[in-house]
């Protein structure tokens, strides 16, 4: 096996590296890391814990990997990080272990741009495709489903979904759940409409994009809640062969903390 790690790179005795790793200055590996093959550590990363990382991961410099999570409660149990492959994690990010509270693992998917200061809590759970901009935090137990993108400096809070496709604008606070292939802005978030580009960009027909931008409407203007609105056959009939609002109406029924408002 084919590794490059620098002499001021401290790996200690029980971490597995696989082939054509890079472990640049003065980064140091956990004992209990398992790197995967062709992942660059650039320089002064921190790797901790039980963590495996996948293959082709680019980490910057002062990223910290799988330290203990900000939770009072926790008491060093064995718990995990567990990142894909094809991720890159630029300068200052940070991926917290979990907590004994849910899985006991932190996911991060596969091919995910986070840049500069982006920031995962304990127990976060994150798919795919995930675009993360400079200075956006993740507090713990926040799930974001495939081709999520937010701006930067967005805050989301405690136990929160965004749901796959969904776009953060830049600044934003999101206290409530952002249903699939939304657009959501604001502090306090607040609904703005449909993400019809995501949805072209990952190959929805034209009449799949029209009848979601059809519902949504349907639904901002109603006097009902969107639950509310969901929990009547007659508003979601005709609908039945949509594969999003489908997910719609199965994401906003098994909502906890709710949706946000609709923007005016």
């Amino acid at each position: 096996m084919t590794k490059n790690i620098h002499p001021t790179a401290i790996v200690e005795d029980g971490a597995i590296l696989g082939e054509d790793v890079f472990i640049g200055p003065y980064s140091i590996v956990g004992p209990n890391v398992k790197i995967g093959n062709g992942t660059v550590l650039k320089s002064h990363v921190f790797v901790d814990g039980h963590t495996d990382i996948g293959a082709m991961n680019e980490i910057h410099q002062f990223s910290s990997i799988g330290v203990p999570p900000q939770d009072k409660s926790y008491k060093n149990e064995k718990t995990q990080t567990i990142i894909g492959d094809h991720n890159l994690f630029r300068e200052n990010c940070t991926v917290h272990r979990a907590t004994t509270k849910q899985d006991k693992k932190t996911i991060i998917g596969n091919h995910g741009y986070f840049m500069t200061g982006v920031h995962f809590a304990h127990d976060c759970v994150v798919g795919d495709h995930v675009t993360l901009a400079n200075g956006t935090m993740c507090a713990g137990h926040v799930i974001l489903g495939d081709y999520v993108q937010m701006g930067g400096a967005c805050g989301v809070t405690p136990f929160c979904h965004v749901g796959k496709g969904a776009f953060i604008g830049a600044a934003s606070a999101i206290d409530k759940d952002i249903p699939q292939f939304c657009a959501a802005f604001g502090n306090r978030i607040r609904l703005k409409g449909v993400n019809i580009i995501g949805l072209r960009r990952r190959g929805y027909s034209k009449e799949v994009v029209s009848e979601v931008v059809e519902f949504y409407r349907m639904m901002e203007s109603s006097a009902l809640s969107p639950r509310g609105f969901v929990n009547h056959p007659e508003n979601t009939a005709e609908y039945q062969g949509n594969e999003i609002i489908q997910e719609w109406i199965t994401f906003i029924k098994n909502s906890e903390i709710g949706l946000p408002t609709f923007m005016s």
